[in-house]
């Protein structure tokens, strides 16, 4: 099995369900990643001090890499924190998801939090304030840290910088890694398409994106923007919600329904796709394996408020995987 590396942003998510006459007020677009100063992260905070919150630790790269860690995969993290309780917390908790934490502690920073606001038909909306992830440059990133790895994963809400996810991509092609990219957010993708489209067509072997971002990506329908991706890479995946996903390798196209569930909460579902996605590839499954698999997983956590399954559920997509790989092995030996 192969071992994957992820870098990206290390936040704390705080969950909030609101209602959607709370989110007009805050004037934040429903489904929409937004940065935020520390001072508007602790005034939604306060305005929603009444309502019952989680915290987890989260982040979209972290929680792929948390997904492949939980399925049995050899995977870690490269992110940045603050030297504080929030930080503690994260670092534990990677800890305890089986993912090996390559850290990094900002002096000057607290720690990043991503405040998701949860509306009553499951969809998140973030307002995010960076911190210490945001501290993260170009030079905390060095050739060494890609040794040994298969896979590099990592998501577009890094462009940011756009030089230290330049150079993330660039060393980890130069270490051999197979690139595999997140896109986001729409939003993030309509601001830095020209940036965005280069480092694909440069450097990117597997792209991961939304009906809304491969639109403001390509301007095409899922099913158009899949081809239209996978010209630019060797695998293409857009995820289309209830109606599942399409992924694309070559000419070889598959369109892989979702799995029937209640939907409480669709934070990480994406996250959960990518990272069931990148398990079952560096396993050596085809691609409409993995796309089953990245199915499942983001089936199983809309299910839940957050991104945390539990250990039956992660029990039963195990004895699937395996399953996976048990019809795998009879085919090749026959």
């Amino acid at each position: 099995m192969k071992k994957v590396l992820g870098l990206g942003n290390a936040l704390t998510d705080v969950l909030l369900q609101v209602s959607e006459d709370d989110l007009r007020e805050l004037g934040l677009p429903k489904g929409s990643m937004n940065l935020i100063s520390m001072e508007q992260a602790e005034q939604i905070q306060f305005r929603f001090a009444h309502v019952r919150k989680r915290m987890v630790a989260g982040g979209s790269t972290s929680n792929a890499i948390t997904t492949i860690a939980q399925l049995g995969g050899n995977a870690a993290f490269i992110g940045k924190i603050g030297n504080d309780e929030v930080g503690d917390f994260y670092r534990e908790d990677m800890l305890k998801s089986n993912v090996k934490p390559m850290l990094l502690t900002s002096k000057q920073k607290m720690s990043g939090c991503s405040i998701v606001l949860i509306t009553p038909d499951g969809e998140r909306t973030f307002a995010t304030y960076l911190g210490a992830a945001a501290n993260m440059h170009p030079e905390d990133i060095n050739k060494e840290a890609f040794a040994g790895y298969d896979i590099f994963h990592t998501e577009g809400y890094l462009v940011q910088d756009h030089q230290l996810i330049e150079k993330a991509v660039r060393l980890a092609k130069e270490a051999g890694c197979m690139v595999s990219l997140d896109l986001a957010s729409y939003n993030v993708v309509s601001e830095n398409k020209e940036f965005l489209t280069n480092l694909i067509k440069q450097y990117v072997d597997v792209v991961f994106a939304n009906e809304d971002e491969s639109y403001a990506y390509t301007g095409l329908s899922a099913k158009e923007s899949v081809a239209e991706i996978a010209k630019q890479c060797q695998i293409a995946i857009v995820k289309v919600g209830k109606r599942g996903s399409y992924v694309q390798q070559g000419d070889e196209v598959y369109h892989i329904g979702a799995i029937t569930t209640s939907c409480t909460d669709s934070t990480g579902a994406g996250d959960l796709y990518a990272g069931g996605f990148l398990h079952a590839l560096s396993d050596g499954f085809d691609i409409r394996r993995c796309g089953e698999i990245g199915t499942i997983a983001a089936g199983r956590v809309v299910e839940v408020i957050g991104t945390k399954l539990s250990e039956d559920t992660w029990d039963e997509i195990r004895r699937i995987c395996a399953m996976y790989r048990g019809f795998m092995l009879r085919y090749l030996q026959n």
